[in-house]
């Protein structure tokens, strides 16, 4: 099944915008920049739009999740929407009993830890995914020229999130169950790679013009672990995007030891943490893939001169790409100002007057 012809990379909508194009391995006129965790946290509209709610809840409302979606489009003029969600949210679709505590997040009152915890779950039913789709198909008709990039976690992180029961500083459980039982660990990470790819694939067909798999955690692993028992997993993930011509992303923290595998999944752009130049992450990954990244969080509270050294720099260093799409190298902190966002935003733009 390919992309429908009313999809806005088909229909000429995103097709020739800078985000596509880079990611594509152009160097359009103007470098694109979006942040990742744009879609809320530190914008004061959307704390007032989700005071006292759900998150999971507004993930799902699709009014909801597409109002927040939009936000920092309007507000920063970023050059991609990243779709509102949560990385636990086609997890509880499938059936599984997962809520987010405000300060801690995704939560499992009955993690899955053995081999019967795991045949109990369930396969996702297509139909419950139409919230998603809807939000999405709702959200890509009001950004026109904008592309909607598709968000989903990687199999490692969902499964981490499963095992652990929440978040986890090693996610030593997880890789516990690993190494004692790979078997079970094996049948996990396929049926985390089957619900996420889903995800994504409902989010690309209904109108993202790109796909990004986020691995949070995956920096806890060594490199053979990772090439044994996680990057098949990962790869069985974005398959499910198969045979629809989108531009697909990979994004981790701590994956420098992984590039060379990363640039196997058959992505075409590497999402690159603070830790690591970026011209030394493309000299690793080589001239076929665009580099995104990677401004430090920790400098978004620093005077502007020295953020916009550090801007220039990685503007630089990310020449060493054949392209480079600018974001942080983490997500947005939540005691983020955003008119320094917005500021960043017009300064990679070239609009030097407006952000100084």
């Amino acid at each position: 099944m390919s992309l429908k012809p009313e999809h806005p990379l088909v229909d000429g909508r995103t097709a020739d915008s800078p985000l596509v194009r880079a990611y594509r391995g152009e160097r359009p006129e103007r470098t694109p920049v979006w942040f990742m965790r744009q879609a809320g946290r530190s914008l004061p509209e959307y704390r007032e739009l989700r005071a006292g709610g759900d998150m999971l809840q507004a993930c799902l409302t699709p009014d909801m999740a597409s109002e927040i979606t939009l936000q920092p489009v309007r507000r920063h003029g970023v050059d991609a929407a990243i779709f509102f969600s949560d990385i636990v949210v086609p997890v509880l679709l499938a059936g599984v009993d997962v809520r987010i505590v405000v300060g801690r997040g995704p939560v499992l009152d009955t993690p899955v830890r053995t081999a019967s915890d795991v045949l109990k779950l369930r396969p996702l039913d297509p139909a419950a995914l139409d919230p998603v789709r809807q939000a999405v198909a709702q959200t890509v008709e009001q950004l026109g020229s904008t592309p909607l990039i598709g968000f989903a976690g990687a199999p490692f992180t969902l499964a981490a999130y499963l095992v652990e029961g929440g978040p986890s500083k090693d996610q030593i459980r997880a890789r516990s169950l690993m190494r004692s039982d790979p078997q079970t660990w094996a049948t996990l990470l396929n049926w985390c790679a089957d619900v996420t790819g889903q995800f994504l694939r409902a989010q690309v067909e209904s109108g993202a013009s790109a796909a990004q798999l986020f691995d949070s955690w995956v920096g806890s692993l060594s490199r053979e672990d990772y090439r044994r028992r996680v990057f098949p997993h990962s790869k069985r993930a974005l398959d499910h995007l198969r045979g629809l011509d989108v531009p697909k992303v990979h994004f981790g923290l701590g994956t420098d030891r992984i590039f060379p595998d990363i640039t196997a999944l058959g992505v075409d752009a590497v999402g690159v943490d603070w830790r690591i130049p970026l011209d030394d992450a493309a000299a690793i990954l080589g001239e076929q893939f665009t580099v995104q990244g990677n401004i430090d969080p920790a400098m978004l509270t620093a005077p502007w001169p020295a953020l916009k050294a550090h801007i220039d720099d990685v503007l630089e260093r990310g020449q060493a790409a054949r392209a480079h799409v600018v974001n942080l190298g983490h997500g947005v902190p939540p005691e983020t100002d955003p008119d320094v966002l917005t500021r960043i935003v017009r300064y990679v733009h070239g609009e030097r007057d407006a952000a100084e």
